[in-house]
């Protein structure tokens, strides 16, 4: 049997195609409005706290797996694939602060308000036997964050000192500090594994190298930083959430100023997760509502909100760069959808051409005012809509003073101080 291919040529001259374009222009028009049309992001809500949700952590070989720690010292495991809690702890009493995994995903740590560091097994205790931690460690003030090593069995913690453990040990290999202020959170590099940050409450930012056992050099904002968070693609790259609704991407070699001023928020913001990809990054804030922000875009392309949510205090994005997680205040964990208008199961060939083709045309189109509005366009609740327009009004008459000042002073006497800049108080090595 003899199969014969006609190879159809097509000349590709606009002359002989004359409404091409407008044709494109159509269908990429409605193809945004369909995308507007099928966005519904939120997947599922995990009930079952009895207090607020203070901290999460991803399970790091199991998508499924996602632990939370609440306000009540409880501890709870869950499958996100059936949704249910499969395992509840009470590990702490007061807060629970901060949790992490082990990088082999047997163990995974938690901090509290009771002084302690304890070490619990992945796995729940056999039948009949109690529900014990592997190890505890008892400090000499309260621990307010903990990050595991990506490679090494070394974990660190903060509180009014960043210490360096070892698993095997009760006593930390070494103590990192600069400054006398309380530190609130902890993160190791996940390229650079020796590499540390950490946020403190008189303003600093600060970079530790482990292996040296000091500081490298730090930051020092106009507000207070709550967390922050390392590109795990880009070794140099974090991003930090900032008590001034703005979230900042630095590159640790030159701090003087940052990479970009992400703007979008209309109250603090208090945490930060990446996408494993390493090109977008969500951040929760105390407004009430979770944005995604592509790392060189000053603005979010997407907010989430709910009626029901209240203030979100943790937020993570899952390790298959699909879905994101958020904790807030009303004891609530939500699932999110990282790209709204996404189809989940399986897609057949001509869906996934289809949507390919979409996208392009999309991307071709996106700067036409009609598909510009219609793809930016988002419903947000009445305060945060009000409060921003607010902020609008109070950034323009800034802008407006300072020009007036440059204009009526001396030429050269008061410069010109860019929006990057201005929010930088020093930088000390």
């Amino acid at each position: 049997m003899i199969i014969c291919l006609i190879i159809v040529p097509r000349n590709y001259d606009p002359v002989l195609h004359p409404f091409e374009v407008p044709r494109e222009y159509t269908r990429a028009l409605n193809a945004t409005k369909l995308e507007r049309i099928f966005a519904k992001p939120f997947v599922a809500s995990l009930d079952g706290h009895r207090d607020g949700i203070n901290c999460m952590a991803k399970h790091p070989e199991s998508l499924s797996t996602i632990l939370s720690g609440a306000c009540d010292g409880e501890v709870r495991i869950w499958n996100l694939m059936r949704r249910v809690c499969i395992r509840t702890l009470q590990a702490h009493e007061g807060f629970v602060r901060g949790m992490c995994t082990r990088f082999c995903g047997t163990s995974f740590f938690t901090v509290g308000d009771d002084k302690t560091v304890k070490q619990w097994k992945m796995d729940g205790p056999a039948y009949g036997e109690a529900e014990e931690p592997i190890n505890t460690i008892l400090g000499k003030t309260v621990y307010t964050g903990i990050d595991h090593h990506w490679k090494d069995p070394v974990f660190a913690t903060c509180g009014h000192q960043v210490d360096i453990w070892d698993e095997q040990r009760t006593s930390p290999l070494c103590s990192l500090t600069w400054g006398v202020d309380s530190i609130s959170s902890v993160k190791f590099n996940p390229i650079e594994m020796y590499l540390l940050g950490s946020c403190a409450s008189d303003r600093n930012i600060v970079l530790y190298d482990m292996r040296q056992s000091t500081a490298l050099k730090k930051v020092i904002l106009d507000m207070r930083t709550n967390t922050l968070c390392w590109n795990p693609m880009e070794a140099f790259i974090f991003t930090a959430a900032n008590e001034d609704y703005n979230l900042y991407t630095f590159d640790m070699r030159f701090l003087d100023k940052p990479l970009m001023v992400h703007m979008d928020h209309v109250s603090a913001v208090l945490d930060v997760d990446y996408s494993p990809t390493g090109k977008e990054f969500v951040s929760a804030s105390f407004d009430k509502s979770i944005r995604i922000f592509p790392v060189d875009k000053g603005h979010s392309r997407e907010v989430y909100h709910t009626k029901r949510m209240q203030h979100v205090i943790t937020v993570k994005w899952t390790s298959d760069s699909k879905y994101i997680l958020c904790g807030s205040d009303e004891m609530n964990i939500r699932l999110w959808k990282a790209n709204a208008s996404e189809k989940l199961g399986v897609l057949v060939p001509r869906e996934k051409a289809a949507m390919n083709y979409n996208q392009k045309l999309k991307e071709k189109f996106q700067h036409h005012p009609q598909i510009k509005r219609i793809s930016r366009h988002r419903h947000l609740p009445k305060i945060i809509y009000s409060q921003a327009k607010e902020l609008r009004i109070m950034r323009e008459a800034r802008r407006r003073k300072e020009m007036n000042l440059q204009k009526h002073s001396k030429p050269g006497s008061i410069p010109h101080m860019s929006e990057k800049k201005k929010h930088i108080v020093a930088v000390v090595e």
